[in-house]
């Protein structure tokens, strides 16, 4: 298995390349985050605002905690709510758009009904509210955004599982007397599996975004937890000397959206039978 993803990582262009090498750079960075950051996460090492030296490699931010160590412990935080977010919408959008497919009728109907409005109310908008009733603890920042984001997955689960239930072969299974989730776990699921891995790489890029523009209006990951959207926030005011120091948590947030992107258009490419010229 090891062999077979180095031979598809090698004959994969160079764009996928470049991205799968920045990917797993974060997702280290995150795994052994403790290990090197010089410094606690919420640590108080020196003054406010203090320039790049030996000591802090990237000055240090409105507290005086070592922006470095932040930016570190910021990927794990960032990264794993993000993912375990997704993980969730995935689930529950999967397994709603299934049986709306599969069963139909007035389940269907409910369901579809029930997304639309929902996905008629502006994501951010209706996050802010939901956080600002239940609070802003990251439970509810996941199950929040999970919520909101499993009705995308749901209308597209929904879509490509419509088309395969009046297939001859599904249709065979309903005659063997097959149950319907047997149905929907071995006949439907699998044929639809390649467009929802490559749409897991995009609703993680929204989820992601989401996640950092929520923090950093103050609805996101709370202090003293490291974030990159509350980085961009407590430092902003930085820009106004000429300092850079804001924009490197943005930069990392611009980084990761790019780089799944580049591997999720060539996952999408691949699984489209599609052949280089």
């Amino acid at each position: 298995m090891f062999r077979t993803g180095i031979r598809k990582f090698a004959s994969a262009p160079l764009s996928a390349q470049l991205g799968t090498i920045v990917i797993a750079i974060y997702v280290l960075t995150a795994l052994f985050a403790p290990v090197l950051a010089p410094y606690g996460e919420a640590e108080i090492v020196g003054s406010q605002f203090q320039t790049w030296s030996s000591s802090f490699w990237l000055g240090t931010d409105n507290l005086g905690r070592d922006m470095f160590t932040r930016l570190i412990y910021g990927a794990r935080n960032t990264i794993g709510i993000a993912i375990l977010t997704t993980c969730l919408s995935f689930s529950i959008g999967i397994a709603a758009g299934l049986a709306a497919a599969t069963l139909g009728k007035w389940l269907d109907q409910a369901l579809s009904r029930l997304v639309d409005v929902l996905m008629a109310i502006p994501q951010l908008i209706f996050a802010l509210l939901l956080l600002s009733m239940f609070g802003t603890s990251i439970p509810s920042l996941i199950a929040v955004i999970a919520f909101l984001d499993s009705t995308r997955v749901f209308r597209l689960t929904r879509a490509l599982s419509i088309n395969v239930a009046v297939t001859d072969y599904v249709e065979a299974a309903r005659l063997r007397g097959e149950g319907l989730l047997w149905i929907m776990k071995n006949e439907i699921l699998p044929n639809i599996i390649p467009v929802l891995i490559a749409e897991f790489g995009l609703r993680f890029c929204f989820v992601f975004l989401l996640i950092s523009g929520l923090s950093f209006l103050g609805l996101g990951i709370q202090p003293p937890t490291a974030d990159w959207g509350s980085m961009v926030r407590d430092s902003a005011a930085l820009i106004t000397y000429g300092d850079v120091t804001p924009l490197l948590p943005a930069g990392a947030i611009v980084m990761l959206t790019v780089a799944v992107n580049l591997v999720v258009d060539w996952f999408l490419h691949t699984a489209s039978g599609l052949k280089e010229d």
